[in-house]
């Protein structure tokens, strides 16, 4: 990130005549302020450095297991150009508003959700747009959206750290971020690259969870390992961050997302992430 970047002052603004500038000792936010009609006390994102690590898995499983804690529990579905989470949970439909903004719409479970394919008239149709009109689309998730009393938002974003994670780490009042990985090195080592980013960002990490771990052979139970050996313990303690759950590749799951039934899945390995979540 360029020296200057927070600078309020001219673009030609040099790293010396910086040194006076008022956004050293007060720099602007970024934030986008909450729909007056909503209530949301944590903020929580969930991240990848690549695709194809079971981010939205993860999500829907916190935001299930969150909510049948008691609490009340909303999902931000910021991966614009691949959503997925209305489906798992059997939510169709379209958003409608008012004055006040844009209504969620509810799983039958009364987890709300906030997603691009609740907007579009044929939920197949793609998504083919700019970054820049996708960031904007993000924010108005948040501010143009009334999701009401909300104890825990997940926030589902899109793999990398492009326009979008950028976008939610600066206009949300985010509180910590999940990383998603697989045991494979080379995405141990995109995690870091996850994690630089919210470094940067000045986003608390609370933990990293490995996704695909292990398949368990259903015959004698012994634990196949499809991805290779694990890394993420040594990955973590580099990080100096918590491993919060390694989940195992189990067909039960796919089918349920598939039947549209996600919220009856039952997944006792994101017992620390659970931990994480609610110490905030």
């Amino acid at each position: 990130m360029p020296e200057n970047a927070n600078c309020s002052g001219a673009s030609t603004c040099s790293k010396s005549s910086c040194e006076g500038c008022p956004s050293k000792s007060n720099p602007q936010s970024f934030l986008e302020k909450m729909n007056e009609y909503s209530n949301i006390r944590h903020v929580i994102g969930v991240v990848s450095g690549k695709g194809g690590v079971g981010k939205s898995f993860v999500t829907s499983s916190l935001a299930v297991l969150m909510a049948k804690a008691g609490y009340k529990v909303g999902i931000l579905d910021a991966d614009i150009t691949g959503p997925s989470i209305p489906k798992m949970f059997g939510v169709h439909g379209n958003v409608v508003g008012d004055e006040k903004g844009m209504a969620p719409l509810e799983s039958k479970d009364g987890i709300k959700i906030m997603s691009i394919n609740l907007l579009m008239e044929d939920e197949e149709a793609p998504v083919v747009w700019r970054g820049p009109v996708i960031a904007g689309v993000v924010k108005q998730f948040w501010n143009e959206t009334v999701w009401g009393d909300i104890d825990y938002l997940f926030v589902d974003m899109p793999p990398g750290t492009g326009d979008v994670p950028l976008t939610v780490f600066q206009s949300l009042p985010v509180d910590g971020i999940v990383i998603v990985t697989s045991p494979q090195e080379l995405v141990q080592m995109i995690v870091k690259k996850a994690y630089n980013m919210a470094e940067m960002m000045h986003i608390p990490v609370l933990g990293v969870v490995e996704n695909f771990s292990y398949l368990k052979c259903p015959d004698c139970g012994k634990e196949i390992k499809l991805f290779g050996e694990s890394h993420v313990d040594e990955t973590a303690a580099q990080m100096g961050i918590k491993v919060l759950g390694k989940l195992p590749l189990d067909p039960d799951y796919a089918k349920q997302a598939d039947a549209e039934d996600f919220y009856n899945i039952e997944n006792p390995y994101l017992d620390k992430a659970v931990e994480a979540i609610q110490s905030l």
